[in-house]
């Protein structure tokens, strides 16, 4: 059995707001709730939210992060604290923390995935991790998760975001606000699962090679300054482009990056550029890399969105959804803006309106190369990617 509740609010004062979205959901649930996952704006104090959720939840399990705006069964909001409380008495529920992915991304993977390993009494099954969005490099956090669970385990998750403000983000374990941290979640016990992860994005003009770049910098591409490639496409000089971070700007066209053994290309966000034409993407793009600029389209991101759902729903192998975990880029809702609920709408076709639905819009996504579970499964950092994460 697996039963999910949500719970949201907007409240001015962020105390009642945490407190309010914790207690509707929980009012939902007839059973002890297993586990609390929280979304919130960074326009509420984040200690303050954080203290109204645990004020009702005391002391059952907690994780969660800031975000770019919520999601719930009834579709995306902003400016909100969504809540989950989730019971089951076939799966363990298992969190650890890592920290200083700031710093050092590879080791806080290392250190959240060590620790749940070590609690878990049952082998796990599916790792869900919420991850600081500003790290040092997001690609590695995958990475040293999978040092732990193994190449081809099964992870899925999102980067906290901030609002879209690029300044800081914030993640949540029990009754710790933290920053530049690895939450983790281990699934284990009796349950199925399936994932979708599709973009939609589509490239346009000649492959480009990565000459020169040091983890997510990307120092110059063809042995021209980065940045010129969007000087180029945009016609506008560098000074212009680093006036504020260029993902206000070039969310619509990011770049795509060929990854050996898959022909879907990786998407990879641009954050911020300096005077010398370097970009600082949201993760690594290997020297050497073939990328392509990459453009954004409604219709096509909202059929992809479709297309996720239904490579989720499949591999459930006819066992009906309980719930749905969204982890959606924040470029995604610029792109599609008033048309962001269509994109909500239409997994909810697929998977079923009634289903509990709890996400966020991210700072980059976590999940295997494709949606591909089984033997052949690889997790990586993506970005302006649909993520979804059915249990049934």
């Amino acid at each position: 059995m697996i039963k999910a509740t949500t719970g949201k609010s907007n409240n001015l004062d962020g105390t009642k707001a945490g407190a309010e979205a914790c207690r509707q959901a929980l009012a939902q649930l007839d059973h002890k709730a297993d586990l609390i996952i929280v979304f919130s704006t960074v326009g509420y104090n984040q200690q303050e939210m954080l203290a109204g959720v645990r004020s009702i939840s005391k002391e059952i399990p907690l994780v969660g992060c800031s975000d770019s705006g919520e999601i719930t069964g009834e579709g995306p909001v902003s400016k909100h604290v969504a809540v989950m409380a989730l019971s089951s008495d076939t799966i363990d529920f298992t969190i650890g923390l890592g920290t200083g992915a700031d710093k050092d991304s590879h080791k806080a993977g290392v250190m959240a995935a060590k620790e749940i390993e070590k609690k878990a009494e049952r082998e796990t099954a599916l790792f869900m991790a919420i991850t600081e969005g500003l790290a040092e490099n997001g690609a590695a956090i995958p990475r040293g998760i999978q040092e732990v669970f193994g190449k081809n385990f099964p992870i899925m998750g999102g980067a906290a975001g901030d609002d879209f403000l690029f300044k800081k983000t914030y993640q949540y374990y029990n009754d710790r606000v933290l920053t530049g941290a690895v939450i983790g979640l281990g699934l284990s016990g009796k349950f199925s699962f399936g994932v979708g992860v599709r973009h939609g994005w589509e490239p346009v003009g000649l492959p480009m090679k990565v000459t020169k770049a040091e983890g997510a910098k990307l120092i110059e591409i063809n042995n021209r300054p980065a940045l010129s490639i969007y000087e180029d496409y945009f016609g506008k000089k560098v000074e212009e482009l680093i006036k504020k971070p260029i993902a206000r700007m070039a969310y619509t066209y990011p770049l795509g990056m060929s990854v050996e053994g898959s022909s879907e290309l990786l998407i990879r966000d641009v954050v911020i550029a300096d005077e010398k034409g370097v970009i600082t993407c949201a993760a690594e793009i290997p020297e050497g890399s073939e990328i392509r600029l990459m453009l954004g389209d409604p219709d096509k991101a909202i059929q992809a969105a479709k297309e996720a759902a239904e490579n989720a729903l499949s591999q459930l192998k006819g066992i009906k959804p309980k719930v749905v975990f969204v982890f959606n880029c924040m470029a995604r809702s610029k792109l599609l803006g008033a048309r962001k609920e269509e994109e909500i709408a239409v997994i909810q076709e697929v998977l079923g309106k009634e289903v509990p639905l709890i996400g966020f819009y991210t700072y980059g996504e976590l999940a295997p190369m494709a949606g591909i579970l089984g033997p052949e499964c690889f997790s990586v950092w993506h970005n302006e990617t649909m993520a979804l994460m059915v249990l049934g």
